[in-house]
């Protein structure tokens, strides 16, 4: 598919960009992180701006990881604001490409397929790029980096790796580009897609590069990988079958619902069971919301300092359903069968999976159908209440205990500050 060419956009510290340009700062010169100052000085900063890069100082790094001699700007995280001027970028893409052809990959970065703008506006693909970040940068005063190819997998590595790299922020790859100075890039971990745990797979099997994955007898790579490794080997050499249209067009088999917190500090077993309920409530509400039930829940539990490995996994059920009383039940049996109960536990994950439309409801011969129905109708009743007044406008009293959370995480979006006045 050499005849298709693709970018990826990547708005340059997208959160600190955002935060230095709304003080009247240059990104370029302001020392600016974005991190919560009421948390202690190990929390994560979620961004820095590009002149603290150029300091040595490196994006999620924590508070006291940063020199003491840099003097610098903390911005508490304003996420509704980054949602609003993302909305403000997406709406400059527009001016220029259809929606069919712009894949949304995160907050800060867009897939675009540019095959046919290249003629429409009678410009190379790079030109049709620049054109598009110079009216970002013109219309909300955000840099981005720019990753060009002839499919999205060669985009998106032109971004992370050649971009870097180059003068004008750009990179383009096409598969014989990608052969002469991707094959023998490490880490391998650098390229999209590949993480630690394949990383260390592949290490085990003498692989440490691209060009290793592209010599290794391929049967290895199945017996190691599995279905996964089709994808590998297409990628070490260059190649990526999926379009943005195919993306656009394509539906999963299954659903599920899911949502997973990392606490402030350590909980023991009873406080964490507090939050749990908390995170079922609203799973569950968001079920009945769209009219579906689950017959699967997954539970998992991770502990302070990874003092001894996750617990929990996923349990199938014998019936679909939406009713909390069921649900939280089921949740507390298998959390009194998984969790370490004298362990410090630091991190909570909660899913309902399977989730199909609700006429899939079944019942059996112990079902109260009325008193289902009866719960059914009071979630409607507090989903339209929250829709109306917001989230805290009506609580379980369970979210008045002590330790629970939900209060303080319905003020947040993505699990951080939603920057909005109380």
């Amino acid at each position: 598919m050499e005849d298709k060419v693709y970018c990826c956009i990547d708005l340059k510290s997208f959160y600190a960009s955002v935060e230095c340009v709304e003080r009247g700062l240059d990104p370029f010169k302001a020392n600016l992180i974005v991190a919560d100052p009421e948390r202690s000085e190990g929390t994560i900063c979620l961004a820095v701006s590009p002149a603290m890069k150029a300091l040595g100082v490196k994006n999620r790094c924590r508070l006291y990881e940063i020199p003491k001699n840099i003097e610098y700007i903390i911005a508490k995280p304003r996420m509704r604001l980054y949602m609003e001027r993302s909305a403000d970028i997406y709406a400059v893409y527009l001016k220029y490409i259809s929606p069919d052809d712009i894949l949304v990959y995160s907050i800060d970065e867009c897939f675009f397929d540019l095959t046919d703008y290249v003629k429409l506006y009678n410009k190379t693909a790079t030109g049709v790029a620049k054109m598009l970040i110079d009216e970002v940068y013109k219309k909300t005063g955000i840099c981005a980096t720019v990753g060009i190819g002839t499919n999205m997998f060669l985009a998106k590595v032109a971004l992370d790796i050649t971009a870097k790299h180059s003068p004008d922020f750009m990179g383009y790859l096409d598969q014989e580009e990608f052969r002469r100075s991707i094959w023998h890039h490490r880490p391998i971990t650098d390229i999209w897609n590949i993480g630690r745990g394949i990383a260390t797979r592949l290490a085990h099997l003498g692989i440490f590069d691209l060009h290793g994955v592209a010599q290794a007898n391929e049967k290895v790579l199945y017996k190691e990988f599995g279905i996964n490794a089709e994808l590998l080997i297409d990628h070490a050499k260059g190649i990526e079958p999926c379009t943005i249209s195919d993306v656009h067009a394509y539906k999963s088999k299954t659903a599920s619902l899911s949502n997973s917190q990392i606490l402030f500090s350590d909980y023991d077993k009873e406080s964490a069971f507090t939050v749990i309920k908390e995170m079922v409530d609203a799973q569950v509400l968001e079920l009945v919301e769209k009219g579906l039930v689950t017959n699967s829940i997954s539970l998992y539990i991770g502990y302070s300092k990874n003092v001894v490995k996750p617990t929990g996994g996923t349990m199938k059920l014998s019936f679909f359903t939406s009713s909390y009383k069921k649900l939280i039940k089921i949740f507390e049996d298998y959390y009194e069968k998984t969790v370490h109960p004298d362990m410090p536990i630091r991190k909570i994950t909660v899913g309902l999976n399977n989730v199909v439309d609700e006429i899939y409801m079944t019942y059996d011969l112990f079902t109260d159908v009325d008193a289902e129905n009866k719960e059914h109708t009071l979630q409607k009743t507090v989903i339209g209440i929250k829709d109306r007044f917001g989230k805290n406008a009506i609580l379980k009293g369970v979210s008045f205990q002590k330790n629970a959370t939900a209060r303080e995480r319905n003020k947040m979006i993505g699990g951080h500050n939603s920057g909005e006045d109380e």
